[in-house]
């Protein structure tokens, strides 16, 4: 007996293809981000700290009734795809961050290189502020 969601399925999980793509940590990466966001049905998300970069772009299997046209000789990637991971029945995604505009990705950025400068003061400041610690005077110092 098949799957019940199955029977209402539009393909959803063959309407775009998701491709994981290193963390940006340069200026040059958030704007190569921000480059692919200008582009129409791209959008770029965050799962459990991954990146991704997806694409709006059906399937050349999917039949007009939403079925797979190659279903007996589908790709790997298709046969590990569970029930239990269906865009139909998962409900809403649990992303850590959606960026669909490119003022997203700029806004960002912004913040995070404004957080690692916060950090990287607050980190120089107590490196200086441990090497101003008073020590106890030895040798000639401490017979003046």
């Amino acid at each position: 007996m098949g799957c019940v969601a199955c029977e209402h399925c539009t393909g959803e999980c063959c309407h775009y293809v998701a491709l994981a793509i290193d963390k940006p940590t340069t200026q040059r990466d958030f704007d190569d981000i921000r480059w692919y966001l200008m582009h129409e049905g791209v959008i770029i998300f965050v799962e459990e700290g991954a990146w991704y970069l997806q694409f709006r772009a059906v399937c050349r299997n999917l039949r007009t009734d939403f079925k797979c046209g190659v279903y007996e000789t589908r790709p790997q990637i298709c046969r590990e795809y569970k029930a239990t991971d269906c865009d139909y029945t998962g409900g809403d995604y649990d992303y850590d961050h959606l960026f669909t505009e490119p003022e997203q990705i700029a806004a960002h950025a912004k913040k995070h290189f404004a957080d690692r400068r916060r950090k990287s003061r607050a980190t120089s400041k107590s490196a200086n502020g441990s090497k101003k610690r008073a020590r106890p005077a030895t040798g000639k110092a401490a017979a003046r």
